[in-house]
């Protein structure tokens, strides 16, 4: 009678348990979705400013004027 109580209480915890790890994990997952959406609102800001386009090559000084004008926009 005693085992079987234990192994009761036992599955009770180990269920609950599971539980919680469940809950944590879909507000993880809602936690995520709702940074995934703010990511996406800052790179339609970012480039409602119009940032410049570095085109690449040897060009040291275009290369600085490309990071200013982007710290300008942050």
């Amino acid at each position: 009678m005693a085992q079987r109580a234990l192994a009761d209480a036992m599955e009770l915890m180990a269920n609950a348990m599971a539980q919680e790890a469940e809950s944590r994990t879909a507000d993880r997952v809602a936690q995520e979705a709702r940074r995934g959406g703010e990511d996406e609102l800052r790179l339609e800001r970012f480039m409602n400013n119009k940032p410049p386009i570095f085109k690449g090559g040897y060009d040291p000084d275009g290369a600085q004027r490309w990071i200013e004008a982007i710290e300008r926009i942050f």
